[in-house]
């Protein structure tokens, strides 16, 4: 399986059957890789209608047609913007999404979508997702969040292999939440987002790592390609 990371909170992953997307966030977005080229996309994950999550997700579905998995009000507003590709759900819900089987459970986040008039409209609410490849292994994509206590319930129930949670402080949790995250998560493998695109997201993979020191923090570097 091939992980890239993409900038900001945004991943592209690839296993022998299928390419997925999670938070397409291309234009504009100062950490995306310089000439990095999606070549092909299956399916793209949306946790959160916020512009630096869905930023891309129109021009991506019109150039590749892939299956859209959102919360049900996300996807309603990509359906007004001609999008006939969506594959709606709601928090802990699952449903088979081409080889993966995905559920959708909770974030503690906001969710405005800044309409095409500067408008911000209702999103739904903001989500994370585990993510289940053919192999049995499972991904937690948290999306934007603080920790919460319920993450216990997400290992406990799907048990994650890797999670990818945000650190940047802010806007997010910041390395002091993410490593109870860990804790919580009891997963062995973290890889770190939403930290470094601007100055005021001042949380670091080091930070974690020092907080967390039974978690492997595996640091990605934008547009290098990792195999897991």
């Amino acid at each position: 399986m091939e992980i890239t990371w993409l900038g900001h909170a945004s991943f592209q992953i690839v296993d022998s059957h299928e390419t997925l997307i999670f938070d397409p966030w291309i234009h504009g977005n100062p950490k995306f890789p310089e000439k990095f080229r999606i070549e092909r996309c299956d399916t793209i994950f949306i946790s959160h209608g916020h512009f630096d999550h869905i930023h891309d997700a129109v021009a991506l579905a019109k150039e590749f047609n892939p299956k859209i998995v959102a919360i049900y009000e996300t996807c309603h507003w990509l359906e007004s913007q001609s999008i006939k590709t969506c594959s709606p759900m709601n928090k802990g819900g699952s449903q088979k999404v081409g080889a993966v089987t995905v559920t959708m459970v909770h974030a503690v986040h906001s969710c405005g979508i800044t309409d095409v008039d500067g408008s911000i409209i209702y999103g739904g609410e903001a989500a994370g997702y585990v993510v289940r490849f053919a192999d049995g292994r499972a991904i937690y994509f948290a999306g934007d969040t603080n920790v919460f206590s319920d993450m216990a319930l997400i290992a406990e129930l799907y048990k994650p292999d890797l999670a990818i949670l945000p650190i940047g402080d802010l806007f997010t949790m910041s390395p002091r939440e993410a490593a109870v995250a860990c804790r919580l998560l009891n997963v062995p493998t973290v890889i770190p987002m939403h930290f470094g695109t601007f100055p005021a997201l001042t949380g670091r993979p080091d930070q974690l790592q020092a907080l967390a020191p039974k978690t492997k923090v595996w640091e990605l570097t934008p547009g290098k390609t990792v195999h897991w």
